[in-house]
């Protein structure tokens, strides 16, 4: 499993009944208004994604899509949501505490006991998704550009495991050694995808201001990203349980709570601070806060901070996948080669990480089952593809709306065909294993 790199945005004048007519309307009126249809379009969407056993993530998604295109049916009044700067605030908040809460639900501990295995299914599902989204940028797209093609190949590496996590929770195969293998490498995969981000944002960064990234700078951000990662993790599993023990003396309402988002907020912006996305971060704040250090709250009776993070999320995260929808444009597959390109990148990212099972022996798990189980994309290609539109060399931007459409194509294609296949090969292993 990111400040987002600025998106570059034009502002959409707001409909005439916007106001009213009323020159000192409250600012914040239509931000609010468009709040309200993007939690409804999202909520709506992932019931309907529900009841056809898909993810809630993915009706969202594409409650967007179809909300951002209403105007190839003639209804052109909310076009302006989705570039309106303080629902986009909205959205970007929302990122960081969805990579947060990622965080947390994984620990240093758990990365530590993933063992070699883990992480050579992790390295070699980033690896060869990379090279593979690269060829096919090479391939199908030569027009955008090297560092399109990069960036594509960024885009493909890390993993959305909570799709494949929730398949095997429902089959009651959570503790399977397929199921831990990949947790486990889902969490080094988002890792090792934060550390490809910062090198590829560094590096396009450069070229825009006409500069040549030189292996000496390169070999720094490479160097500056592990290092803010493992340098935070450490200091914070230091600092961490002194300061919650400190804070347990104060008797107001909510102190876990604001605690551990202002934790989160501090390690975004320092990893901004240092030419890192704030999501890098955000997840290593996620990560370094674990259970142990803020047991005192729990027994005083707070809940767990899972459960205090968790309906922030639920307000925020659907602002960024509608938002994202709305940012994709239909139109854009009439253009030549969107749809091909699209179905390249799909099969690019489906190959990339059935390859990384074959690290695995047939004797410790289910090959296949760890191929697809470590496909969907999610919300992950979403983030890169989002930084992607917001990085421009010589005024053009990297990823175009063209080739973002691509990558939506490809995010919800991973995201639906993982349930169905992991249920097929997870039913087969279960029927060829021995009584």
């Amino acid at each position: 499993m990111f400040a987002l790199a600025s998106i570059a945005t034009t502002v959409v004048p707001s409909p005439a009944w916007a106001d009213g007519g009323d020159a000192h309307a409250d600012p914040l009126a239509m931000p609010l208004l468009a709040l309200a249809c993007i939690l409804l379009a999202a909520k709506l969407g992932g019931d309907i994604a529900m009841r056809l056993g898909q993810a809630a993530v993915l009706g969202e998604l594409l409650a967007g899509v179809l909300l951002g295109n209403l105007d190839l049916a003639g209804v052109s009044s909310v076009e302006w949501i989705s570039v309106d700067p303080v629902v986009d605030i909205f959205a970007r908040l929302g990122v960081i505490l969805m990579l947060f809460e990622v965080g947390l639900e994984s620990t240093v501990a758990q990365m530590m006991r993933t063992g070699l295995l883990a992480l050579l299914v992790a390295v070699v599902g980033v690896a060869t998704p990379f090279a593979l989204g690269f060829f096919v940028g090479q391939l199908l797209a030569p027009e955008a550009g090297v560092y399109a093609h990069v960036f594509l190949g960024a885009a493909l590496t890390a993993t959305s495991v909570g799709i494949t996590a929730r398949v095997f929770k429902d089959l009651n195969q959570a503790q399977s050694p397929e199921a831990r293998i990949i947790l486990g490498a889902a969490v080094i995969d988002d890792v090792l995808g934060l550390v490809i981000l910062a090198v590829v944002t560094s590096v396009i960064g450069a070229a825009s201001q006409g500069l040549e990234l030189s292996p000496f700078e390169f070999s720094k951000t490479l160097l500056s990203a592990f290092g803010f990662l493992f340098g935070s993790l450490l200091l914070g599993l230091w600092l961490s349980p002194r300061v919650f023990r400190s804070a347990y003396k104060l008797r107001s309402e909510g102190v876990l709570l604001a605690l551990a988002l202002s934790f989160c907020f501090v390690l975004s912006f320092a990893a901004n601070a240092i030419g890192l996305a704030p999501i890098v971060g955000a997840f290593a704040a996620g990560l370094v806060l674990e259970r142990v250090h803020y047991t005192d709250f729990v027994t005083r009776g707070d809940r767990e901070l899972e459960d205090l993070v968790r309906p922030i999320n639920s307000f925020l995260v659907p602002v960024f996948f509608v938002i994202m929808g709305m940012r994709t444009d239909l139109s854009a597959f009439a253009a030549p080669g969107v749809l091909v390109l699209a179905a390249g990148l799909t099969g690019a990212a489906i190959a990339g990480k059935l390859v990384c099972s074959l690290v695995v022996s047939s004797k410790v798990a289910d090959r296949l089952t760890i191929g697809i189980g470590m496909i969907p994309r999610g919300e992950v290609g979403l983030i890169f593809g989002n930084i992607g539109l917001g990085l421009t060399i010589g005024g053009q931007a990297v990823i175009t709306p063209h080739v973002f459409s691509a990558l939506v194509v490809m995010v919800i294609s991973t995201t639906m065909i993982t349930p169905p296949l992991l249920k097929w090969s997870l039913s087969r292993k279960l029927t060829l294993k021995p009584a």
